[in-house]
């Protein structure tokens, strides 16, 4: 949202500091959607703009800067219909063991450390941001299942589980990492070596990702494709959309939806279960 004012702002001759938001009228507001409009973007990136400039209106409606009538009228500008295929993509069964068989190969505790990452983004389906701020003590051990408590978005907490190969490349990293508490994901060196106690940042996670990526061979991945592989695999081996909601933590169903990258192919299948009858016709010419 602060790149979109920001985008908005400078459309204005302003930047996000000096723009005067409670100024914006109807008009302004009309006139900003159809240049966004007009420069290609997708309905649902103009529509984040509107909305961003109605959180901001809202925020000079209940300091008194705009009357309630002049808040009103500025909300009423209609949001873009239409909509985009879904940016992402879910990787392939043989795109995700290149992914960890590659990353294995690394013996160093940093190759280690990136296995379980990978484990976590995918058979977890966990944001970047949610893995580097994981604790040891959100960890535990519960028989043939590692229980990680997440607090994500919206500082909502939920619980998922690892089993079979998340399990193993958790424990694994875990006899690299040590058991001083703090953060669960150590930053690295150059060597592969730990930085015992520095934890890993947001953006040290993403660059992780597309390392390991560009190491496997995989292109045009990105690190939230881990998590939307994690959902469209989900939800292609039959388990239903209520419980992947709750595993990726989304408050609605329909959001999870639109995680859904399933390939062509499940498409293909899916068009095959109806039958027409309808058979060839033999013409006579």
């Amino acid at each position: 949202m602060k790149g979109t004012l920001e985008k908005i702002a400078g459309m204005l001759g302003y930047d996000l500091r000096t723009m005067p938001w409670h100024k914006l009228r109807f008009e302004t507001i009309q006139a900003i959607q159809t240049k966004l409009s007009e420069e290609g973007l997708a309905p649902s990136t103009v529509n984040k703009a509107l909305a961003a400039i109605r959180g901001t209106l809202k925020a000079a409606w209940r300091l008194d800067l705009i009357t309630g009538d002049e808040y009103a009228k500025a909300h009423d500008v209609r949001l873009v219909a239409g909509s985009r295929l879904p940016a992402g993509r879910c990787l392939s069964p043989e795109e995700i063991i290149t992914l960890f068989s590659t990353t294995q190969k690394d013996a160093t505790p940093c190759g280690v450390r990136d296995v379980a990452i990978l484990a976590l983004g995918y058979a977890a389906g966990l944001r970047r941001a949610e893995i580097a701020s994981l604790d040891l003590d959100q960890i535990t051990e519960e028989g043939e299942y590692i229980v990680v408590k997440i607090i994500g978005k919206g500082n909502k907490q939920r619980i998922v589980y690892l089993n079979n190969g998340g399990l193993i490349a958790l424990k694994e990293y875990l006899k690299v990492r040590g058991e001083e508490p703090g953060a669960l994901f150590y930053a690295g060196r150059k060597g592969g070596k730990l930085i015992e106690g520095q934890r890993m940042t947001d953006q040290g996670m993403y660059g992780v990702i597309l390392r390991r990526a560009k190491a496997a061979g995989i292109e045009n991945v990105s690190p939230h494709d881990l998590r939307r592989s994690f959902v469209s695999n989900l939800l292609e081996l039959g388990v239903d959309l209520v419980s992947t909601s709750q595993l990726c933590g989304h408050s609605n169903v329909q959001t999870t939806a639109r995680y859904d990258r399933r390939t062509e192919e499940t498409k293909k299948r899916a068009s095959k279960v109806l039958r027409i009858p309808v058979s060839a016709a033999v013409v006579n010419l």
